[in-house]
């Protein structure tokens, strides 16, 4: 029998496709009537970002990595606005890629699945007169504020202002401080760029969010309100928590410094160390770091930290790797350390917070990184950089009690510091072995294993009533 084809179209970015690959091999394993294409764009910080891309390591899924186009003239204010633009320019290849690689190899396509950034490739579907889905990388709450934006900005007419009072969004259980707000809000061009995002997410057949109902429930159920029609004002496609989406299997056993990092770890007693890591693109200047090193001393705690050298200012590339850790260290913090602690750049972050000796997460609240440490009832301590990592940090420690504050509203890109002192304090609670906050998570791990499991799991039954859709559309092709 031959397969139907989906079509996927994630952002070019590590934790985009990593949650992509996950979904698919989830999709499949549930039905043998599909099979798979990504198509990948080269990534906006070089070869080096690239290279880190996973694997598919799938029979029916298929990587099409697509050629080089030109990069938008010039970054202007926004980030967000200029991958947009970079996107929209494979508008053209991506089509062609369908028409030319997929449909001759395929009895039929049964659908695009784009992400948050492409909603310009639902044109595409409509083009090819099949559906199209929204594959949405981050969990429901986000979701629900990017949703709220166009509403607002047609009410107000204005971006976000730093001093404004905080927001009531339907998505969120607590009023939303304006500090926690993701940045392309208080830019024009990024807030219209995500508003007109969400104003086309509504021509989608079903939205897919990598969470859990249990998780979020007051942010899927505003979700499942416009759904209903509670919200007269608006008509949003079915939504599907499919979440958490992880890889536990990983293949970074084949790297050269995996076997180094496990086997120190092999060696800590249990929920006894902290693992500092900050993401793909997580990195802190040489004075942050020194001041990081003096907390982690302070505090006592045995810690893997992983350490990435902070790209040159104004370059927009991927963190480096170091050479010589004393660049920044303290003088005598290796040494003084060396029976507690190990410092590495890359570390695999799944398989560290699946081993017994972690018991603690100094993170930088990607969402990724969340579902991640919830699967392996690891508790968080929040320190987030960039994108939407600071509403994640307000969703975790005030709206859902899963986290400890070390901050919620920092910023790599505006001159923020973090004491020695905080990072201690931090710390001490995120290690506390009788905290609330850790039974909690512990708890949370529990219903995160339930949701996906075969046995009437709410994942697992969201991800049915998904595939019945799927299927349905190709009964009536």
């Amino acid at each position: 029998m031959m397969r139907a084809e989906l079509v996927f179209v994630p952002t070019p970015a590590t934790g985009h496709l990593v949650s992509t690959i996950e979904f698919s091999k989830r999709l499949l394993d549930r039905c043998d009537r599909f099979s798979v294409t990504i198509l990948v764009m080269k990534s906006l910080f070089g070869v080096a970002a690239d290279q880190s891309l996973p694997a598919a390591s799938h029979n029916h899924i298929k990587l099409i990595h697509l050629p080089n186009v030109n990069h938008p003239a010039n970054l202007n204010n926004s980030f967000e606005k200029y991958l947009s633009d970079f996107i929209e320019n494979h508008k053209s290849l991506v089509k062609e890629t369908i028409l030319n690689q997929v449909l001759p190899n395929t009895c039929q396509i049964a659908g695009v699945v784009v992400d948050m950034f492409c909603t310009t490739m639902i044109d595409i579907a409509h083009e090819l007169e099949v559906p199209s889905f929204l594959f949405f990388t981050s969990g429901a709450a986000f979701l629900g504020l990017l949703l709220y934006l166009p509403k607002r900005y047609d009410r107000v007419g204005k971006v976000f202002e730093k001093s404004d009072s905080d927001s009531i969004v339907p998505s969120y259980v607590n009023p939303v401080p304006t500090n926690v707000l993701p940045g392309f809000v208080f830019n024009e061009d990024g807030y219209v760029s995500f508003a007109n995002h969400a104003r086309r997410f509504k021509e989608t057949k079903g939205i897919i969010i990598n969470t859990l109902v249990e998780l979020e429930p007051h942010a899927v159920h505003s979700l499942f309100d416009s759904v209903d029609g509670s919200d007269q004002s608006q008509s949003w496609p079915a939504v599907y928590t499919v979440g958490p989406l992880i890889d536990t299997k990983g293949e970074n056993q084949f790297r050269s410094d995996y076997k180094k990092i496990m086997n120190w770890l092999d060696d800590q007693p249990p929920k006894s160390v902290v693992f500092l890591c900050f993401g793909s693109f997580g990195s802190f200047n040489e004075t942050q770091l020194k001041e990081m090193a003096i907390g982690l001393e302070q505090s006592g705690q045995r810690f893997l930290w992983s350490v990435r050298r902070h790209p040159p200012e104004g370059k927009i590339e991927m963190p480096g790797e170091y050479t010589n850790y004393e660049d920044f260290l303290p003088e005598g913090f290796l040494e003084r350390t060396k029976k507690v602690g190990m410092l590495c750049g890359w570390a695999p972050q799944v398989e560290v917070l699946g081993h017994r000796a972690i018991g603690g997460f100094v993170s930088h609240c990607g969402w990724n990184s969340i579902s991640e440490s919830l699967w392996y009832g690891v508790p968080i301590a929040t320190w987030p950089l960039y994108a939407e990592q600071q509403i994640n940090a307000f969703l975790m420690v005030r709206d859902l009690g899963l986290a400890v504050q070390l901050r919620l509203d920092y910023r790599n890109d505006d001159g923020d510091f973090v004491t020695a002192d905080e990072i201690e304090r931090a710390l001490r609670r995120l290690m506390d072995s009788n905290s609330e906050i850790r039974k909690r998570v512990e708890k949370m791990s529990e219903i995160c294993r339930k949701a996906v499991d075969d046995d009437g799991g709410s994942s697992f039954t969201s991800f049915g009533s998904l595939i019945e859709v799927m299927l349905a559309s190709l009964k009536s092709s």
